[in-house]
C-alpha cells in the first residue's frame, strides 16, 4: 500500500512515499534516502518494492529543493539533507504500523553520505545500510577532475562566491558539469539518470562547495554499537572504492564492508544492471532482517 505524504523540515515542506509491507501489521521501518542527482524515481521505486515484499515498511522522500519538495531547486545542502533524514525518522516513527524500536536508514550513494551523519546523530536509528557511499566530500569531487581542472573550477568557485553575495544566486550548470560520472558510468548518464531531462534550469555551482566541505567519515565511528553495512564497487568511477575503505577504516564494529568486483557506481541499480541489484538488495535485506527483528 503507498501513501503519498508530505512533512516538514526546517520549515519546508517536503514530498514522500509510504509504502508499506503487504499483509503485515507492526514491522520494522526503513528510511530511504536518495542520492546526488535526485532522480529517486529512476533507481528507489525497485529497493522499497524488494524491502516491502520482505516485510519491511518503508519511507522515501525529495530532500529539500529535489521533487515537489520545498526548498531553492536543486541545491544539494549535505546538512539540510542530514536534517531532512532526522525529520524523516520522527515522521516515520507516528505511524503505528512502526515498530519505534526498529527503524534503519538505507542511503544510495550521496545519500549514504549523508544517511552515516543522520544515524550518528539519531541513537534510536537501529542499523544502516549505505550504497556506493563518499566519505569525504573534497578528496570525492578532486577525484573526478585533473589537477588543472580543479584549479579552473576553484577560479569559477571564487566568482560564484561573489555572485551569490550581489545576486543572491548561484551559476546554473549541467549536472555533467558539477559531478562528472567517470568513464564506466557515461552510458548510465544518458540512459539511466537522465538529470537534464526533467532538471534542465541546472544545477547551482554552490552544490561544490557544499559538498567539499561535508565528511561522513568523521561522524561514522559514532553509529557504533549499532551496525553499519557498507556495499561499494571496486570499479566505481564515480565514486571511488577507496572512499569505501577510508568509511570501513573509521566505522567501529560491528560493521561490514561488501565489495562487488568488475562493476561501476550505476551497476547497483536494476535498471542498468539487474543482477547485480539483486546482489544488493539481497544483502541489504539480510542485513535488516539480522538486526532489525530482535
Amino acid at each position: 500500500m503507498s501513501q503519498q505524504v508530505n512533512f516538514y523540515s526546517d520549515g519546508l515542506c517536503l514530498s514522500g512515499e509510504l509504502n508499506f509491507a503487504i499483509g503485515v501489521d507492526k514491522a520494522p521501518g526503513v528510511v530511504c534516502v536518495h542520492g546526488y542527482t535526485g532522480r529517486k524515481e529512476t533507481y528507489m521505486p525497485p529497493f522499497v518494492r524488494e524491502l516491502n515484499k520482505a516485510g519491511f515498511h518503508t519511507f522515501d522522500f525529495y530532500h529539500r529543493g529535489f521533487g515537489k519538495s520545498e526548498g531553492t531547486r536543486l541545491l544539494a545542502d549535505p546538512e539540510g539533507q542530514v536534517r531532512d533524514i532526522l525529520s524523516a525518522l520522527v515522521f516515520l516513527r507516528q505511524y503505528p504500523q512502526i515498530d519505534v524500536n526498529s527503524v534503519a536508514i538505507m542511503g544510495l550513494s550521496h545519500g549514504g553520505a549523508t544517511t552515516i551523519k543522520a544515524a550518528a546523530l539519531d541513537v534510536n536509528v537501529s542499523c544502516v545500510v549505505t550504497v556506493g557511499a563518499p566519505g569525504n566530500g573534497m578528496r570525492w569531487m578532486k577525484s573526478k577532475r585533473t589537477t588543472e581542472e580543479w584549479k579552473e573550477l576553484e577560479l569559477r568557485l571564487i566568482d560564484d562566491r561573489v555572485k551569490r553575495v550581489i545576486e543572491g544566486e548561484s551559476l546554473r550548470v549541467p549536472y555533467i558539469e558539477m559531478a562528472p560520472p567517470g568513464p564506466a558510468e557515461r552510458a548510465a548518464f544518458k540512459t539511466m539518470y537522465k538529470p537534464e531531462e526533467t532538471n534542465s534550469e541546472g544545477y547551482p555551482l554552490e552544490n561544490i562547495d557544499l559538498a567539499v566541505e561535508f565528511r561522513s567519515e568523521d561522524f561514522i565511528g559514532l553509529i557504533s554499537p549499532r551496525p553499519i553495512l557498507m556495499i561499494h564497487g571496486v570499479e566505481d568511477t564515480m565514486v571511488p572504492y577507496s572512499e569505501a575503505e577510508s568509511l570501513y577504516v573509521k566505522a567501529s564494529e560491528p560493521k561490514k564492508l561488501i565489495s562487488i568486483p568488475d562493476i561501476n557506481h550505476a551497476d547497483v541499480y536494476e535498471a542498468r544492471n539487474p543482477e547485480v541489484f539483486n546482489t544488493v538488495i539481497i544483502e541489504t535485506i539480510n542485513w535488516f532482517k539480522k538486526y532489525l527483528y530482535k
